[in-house]
């Protein structure tokens, strides 16, 4: 520690005359309830230090509970407008649909069949954790009831209770990063996503497969004894409205090949906001082109 015949260190560029030291080592011996100097730049240090790590997106990116919420906000934004052709296929038919689609924010969505026409003008109305549709063919707009959520929606392998529920992930769930692999070269982080006490939830447990680009990759459903159900799979990944984005979805039960059914986005625009007016009963009745 000895720098010059007239100065000592301490630390971090401490200096102080040889005449000073006993003096200095009195007033900052432990017994005297000040710290030493020692002590206070190593403490100093290691704040320091930390609130760097704290920083570094690195650390953020192995927080699953930012992880799952950042990618949910990734997929979602603000507000979005999509067109989406949805397939049902089994083994021995196949059905299509064309939907328009409105999201705002994590809890409203509305969804309009624009074809084939025996379907044409059918919506559905999700916001909050409330669901209803609208049949135009008898003119009714209809409150889907607690029984009725496990029921498929539009003949598809969604339930309703899949639209109704689609944010309770981030409320009513626990994350934790279980491990990784890779995909396209970028790191996905497998997440498992257990409910938390009490929560009014219908899955025992999620497993989460999401890419270091927060493209959401899979999603497995399991019942309450922990044995899977279905699965939601990333086909193809696509520029859409201006990002990297899912352009195909594949939801399959378990067990079940041949069984499935598919999202195709064929436009999707992000928008800043969407009118409080679109979400309603109202709107809901009214027929759009």
């Amino acid at each position: 520690m000895l720098i010059s015949p007239n100065y000592f260190q301490f630390g971090f560029k401490f200096w102080i005359r040889p005449e000073e030291v006993d003096a200095f080592l009195v007033n900052t011996h432990p017994k005297s309830g000040v710290l030493t100097m020692f002590n206070l730049l190593t403490r100093t240090f290691s704040l320091v230090l930390l609130l760097v790590l704290l920083q570094d997106p690195r650390a953020e990116a192995l927080d699953a509970q930012s992880l799952v919420e950042n990618s949910f906000n990734y997929m979602r934004d603000k507000s979005s407008v999509a067109e989406v052709d949805m397939t049902v296929h089994r083994p021995d038919w196949e059905r299509k649909m064309t939907i328009k689609a409105w999201t705002r924010g994590r809890k409203d969505r509305l969804f309009y069949i624009e074809a084939p026409p025996k379907d044409h003008g059918n919506d559905t109305l999700k916001k909050g954790r409330e669901m209803w549709m609208y049949n135009p063919k008898i003119n009714r707009v209809i409150k889907v009831p607690p029984s009725m959520m496990s029921q498929s929606w539009m003949g598809s392998d969604f339930s309703n209770n899949d639209l109704a529920k689609s944010d309770s992930l981030l409320s009513d769930y626990t994350h934790s990063i279980t491990g990784t692999e890779t995909h396209a070269g970028l790191t996905v982080y497998l997440i498992e996503s257990m409910p938390k006490p009490e929560a009014p939830v219908v899955w025992g447990m999620q497993k989460l497969k999401i890419r270091e680009d927060l493209i959401w990759l899979s999603q497995e459903f399991y019942d309450e004894d922990l044995e899977p159900v279905k699965a939601m799979t990333t086909l193809e990944i696509q520029m859409l409205g201006g990002k990297l984005y899912p352009k195909i979805w594949r939801m399959r039960k378990v067990g079940e090949k041949n069984n499935y059914t598919e999202l195709n986005y064929t436009s999707l625009t992000f928008k800043s906001a969407l009118p409080d007016s679109l979400f309603t009963l109202t709107s809901l009745r009214k027929a759009r082109r």
